[in-house]
């Protein structure tokens, strides 16, 4: 049986890699940054999370220290033996108050607490209104509970207005969207996806993990940015990308919805605790945002830079005036011929085809980070151009 069971993977491992499909890991030979070694050269980064430049921060990484001395390495237990430390209540404290919540709860990821929270909240009485193009965490969530399950087309409120009005008997509907839409750099329209969940007496939740602390006037996430922040129900986002890049989520919301993700959420009952070294790290991040918007007015400043230049190229740039930057290309062997070129240039970025993406709509996501210089912009716009018009995209 082994060997039938290996011969049809590699027959499927062949099909991927003819297609162009098959993904591939850079070894990082240095710590994450702008400027990194693979393969014995250093490039520049331009595809990670890493936002607001926090993952090196100086006081980021003295915080972790200090964590560690004082807290220990892991705690090797669950939130409900022993692994609730007070520093463990006061991030969950200052998470809710940064992103406007009542309470928050800590996750091992985002990824986990989307994988919680539908099964602990909805019944079989229940909906779920999910967006076509929501992250993988959701749809992943989603499966796992046993209400009634919809999906509306991206951002198509008509039709989301009709699946709201179809599901009037239901107990409880939940609208499910990403705040940012990972592959596309586009906001959900929170402000009238709030206006129709009060309309048809619905609830709201939101993963926010790629706006949280850059989108929004304060930086406080797409709710602040539509001027919806006391209109969501429930936010889950991550300690992963712009507060710091390490690891570990949170959902945050109304009292009663966090209440039942303690009691109920598998991965936060059945998982060990946030380490110790997240959580302080995590803690001076907040410090640092709510002291200061110059990091995230960086960001915007490069963001508005390298998104106007490779309009003005003649690239196809998909989102709004986000720091995720999707080149679209079209044919994932193009998107890998491009990113490997790209490379040559000293520019680490990565194609992303089907079916992460949709088939036919394979590109490139490039990250900017606030850690970036001005010059290193000007030399990914320079790359770009070039290896565009190298490969006949331009």
């Amino acid at each position: 049986m082994l060997g039938e069971a290996s011969q049809i993977y590699e027959q499927t491992l062949c099909e991927l890699r003819d297609a162009g499909l098959e993904k591939i890991e850079r070894e990082l030979e240095s710590a994450q940054g702008v400027e990194i070694r693979i393969g014995g050269r250093t490039v520049l980064n331009f595809c990670n999370n890493n936002y607001l430049g926090l993952a090196a921060h100086p006081e980021v990484r003295a915080a972790a220290h200090a964590a560690l001395d004082r807290w220990g390495f892991g705690l090797a237990a669950g939130r409900l033996l022993s692994g609730t430390q007070t520093q463990h209540r006061e991030l969950e404290r200052r998470l809710a108050g940064f992103v406007g919540s009542e309470d928050a709860i800590l996750f091992s990821s985002c990824f986990d607490a989307n994988g919680g929270l539908f099964e602990a909240l909805l019944g079989p009485d229940d909906a779920v209104l999910s967006d076509a193009l929501n992250h993988a965490s959701i749809i992943d969530g989603i499966r796992l509970c046993k209400a009634a399950r919809y999906r509306y087309a991206n951002c198509d409120l008509t039709e989301l207005e009709r699946l709201l009005v179809e599901t009037q008997s239901r107990r409880l509907r939940l609208i499910a969207t990403d705040g940012v839409f990972s592959m596309d750099g586009a906001l959900a329209p929170l402000d009238r996806i709030c206006a129709l969940a009060q309309k048809y007496r619905a609830l709201v939740m939101v993963d926010d993990s790629h706006a949280t602390g850059i989108v929004g006037p304060r930086g406080r996430g797409t709710p602040e940015h539509f001027g919806v922040t006391g209109e969501v129900d429930l936010l889950t986002s991550t300690l992963g990308k712009a507060l710091g890049g390490a690891a570990g989520g949170f959902a945050a919301g109304r009292g009663p919805l966090v209440a039942m993700l303690r009691q109920r959420a598998r991965p936060y009952i059945f998982s060990n605790s946030l380490p110790p070294v997240i959580v302080g790290a995590s803690l001076r991040v907040l410090d640092l945002l709510e002291a200061s918007s110059e990091l995230r007015e960086r960001l915007l400043a490069h963001t508005r830079r390298f998104r106007q230049a490779l309009q003005s190229a003649g690239f196809r740039i998909l989102g709004q005036e986000h720091p995720l930057v999707p080149v679209l290309l079209g044919d994932a062997h193009l998107a890998n011929a491009m990113a490997a070129a790209l490379f040559d240039q000293g520019i680490n970025v990565v194609g992303f085809a089907y079916p992460i993406v949709p088939p036919g709509q394979a590109r490139i996501r490039v990250q900017l980070s606030a850690a970036h210089s001005r010059e290193h912009i000007e030399r990914a716009i320079e790359a770009f151009v070039q290896v565009g018009r190298q490969l006949a995209v331009l």
